[in-house]
């Protein structure tokens, strides 16, 4: 019996290894089918299927928010913060109704600015045609006839415009830190005029025409039967819009094109155009500037193509969590040592503010602006800034006093000389 098993068991192995390989098979099979239907599927459309209408409100007060006392966004009834969440496990509706809430913050903002803080716009390019897209900045009234200073604000790159720092802070915290209305205030209080730039208005959105569809190609030739043919052909196309109409968008996003504004299609273009067409005209003896984030990138390009003309006219930078780099923007020595002596970046640190912190690069001074949140870095150095241009401009003045007092001291030597002389 014992012989029999022996004889037996290559054949068994061979039995076992045959219906592995068959369940391998299978399972591959299995796999390969799952893999399949899966790719069929867009998940992100599936869950695109069941989210309401991208209709949301056109006020603060139809969202039935309004901003208290403090500058705080809070809802009219209850009293609580912006709630981002509105309906569950529907984040692109809820982001879809966040940006909404944005663009009216936007307008409210410039409200505050025109009516708050008695700013004008200023229309950009200053010769654009009526048929041409446009952007605009604001101006204090005396921002062009201030004889003594003027401030110029940059904020980052990103949603944000004219009069914005950071927009999440403007719904989630106050006015006061999102907005660059504290600075514009105290600006006018201390006797500068003020400049406001917009240098993410960069083009005109305008929806895309719809494309006409292209005639159907003539079908090639078949020996089946017409109606046969005509019949298999409802019975797939029948099956394509179920399958589609199953897992479809139902409110697709308009398709639309960008149409850059001339002369300020990028940040670095405006700050540029800004510069040639106002700040360089501007009375102001001395020109104080605040860039934050990427404004800090766009005021290097500026210094990279003005050089001199920043110089002569710029007193002292700040920079808050700037973005920009002087090897990646090839800056000239000149420049990097003009930024050591009048620029200083108030870097995101968990430092207490104004702690100087090792320089990355041999550029500008960084100090921490007390806070490790980016977008905090221009409302927390708020004071800092104001101090360091106080004290940059007294320095400056000091200056100039010792060399009036130098050059009278030295006519009135060269002309007692002279009198003894005769």
């Amino acid at each position: 019996m014992l012989s029999h098993l022996c004889a037996a068991t290559p054949a068994l192995y061979i039995l076992w290894f045959t219906m592995a390989q068959v369940a391998g098979q299978e399972d591959r099979e299995k796999t390969t089918a799952l893999k399949d239907l899966l790719s069929r599927i867009d998940l992100d459309e599936l869950m695109k299927k069941d989210e309401p209408p991208f209709t949301f409100p056109k006020t603060l007060e139809e969202f039935e928010y309004a901003f208290n006392e403090y500058g705080q966004l809070r809802h009219i009834k209850t009293g609580e913060p912006f709630v981002f969440n509105a309906r569950e496990d529907l984040h692109r509706w809820n982001q879809k109704r966040y940006e909404a809430l944005g663009e009216i913050i936007t307008q409210y903002v410039y409200e505050l600015l025109e009516k708050k803080c008695n700013m004008t716009k200023a229309i950009l390019p200053v010769d654009a045609s009526e048929d041409e897209p446009t952007t605009f900045i604001y101006l204090s009234p005396d921002a062009l006839s201030n004889p003594s200073k003027l401030l110029v604000l940059i904020q980052g790159s990103g949603v944000v415009r004219a009069g914005q720092w950071a927009r999440r802070l403007i719904i989630n915290q106050d006015l006061d830190s999102g907005t660059q209305i504290p600075f514009i205030t105290r600006a006018m209080e201390e006797g500068y005029g003020v400049l406001v730039l917009n240098p993410n208005e960069n083009y005109l959105e305008v929806e895309k025409p719809a494309k006409s569809s292209p005639l159907p190609s003539p079908p090639e030739p078949s020996d089946e039967p017409a109606e046969k043919r005509e019949r298999k052909d409802d019975k797939e196309g029948k099956k394509k819009r179920e399958f589609y109409e199953k897992y479809r968008n139902p409110q697709k996003e308009t398709e639309t094109e960008r149409i850059p504004i001339r002369e300020n299609g990028s940040s670095e273009e405006h700050v540029l155009y800004v510069w040639d067409h106002f700040v360089s005209k501007a009375a102001a003896k001395n020109v104080f500037i605040v860039a934050h984030s990427y404004g800090g990138l766009s005021f290097v390009e500026l210094m990279n193509q003005r050089e001199m003309q920043v110089k002569n006219r710029v007193c002292a930078v700040a920079l808050t969590d700037s973005a920009h780099n002087i090897w990646l923007q090839e800056t000239s020595k000149g420049t990097q040592d003009w930024m050591q002596q009048h620029c200083c970046n108030w870097v995101s640190s968990p430092e207490p503010l104004d702690t100087p912190l090792d320089p990355m690069l041999p550029d500008c001074p960084r100090v921490s602006a007390g806070t490790e949140r980016h977008e905090l870095t221009s409302w927390l150095s708020f004071n800092s800034i104001f101090r360091f241009f106080s004290e940059v401009l007294e320095v400056k003045e000091d200056e100039e006093m010792e060399e009036t007092s130098n050059i009278v001291t030295t006519r009135s030597s060269s002309l007692k000389s002279k009198h003894q002389d005769l």
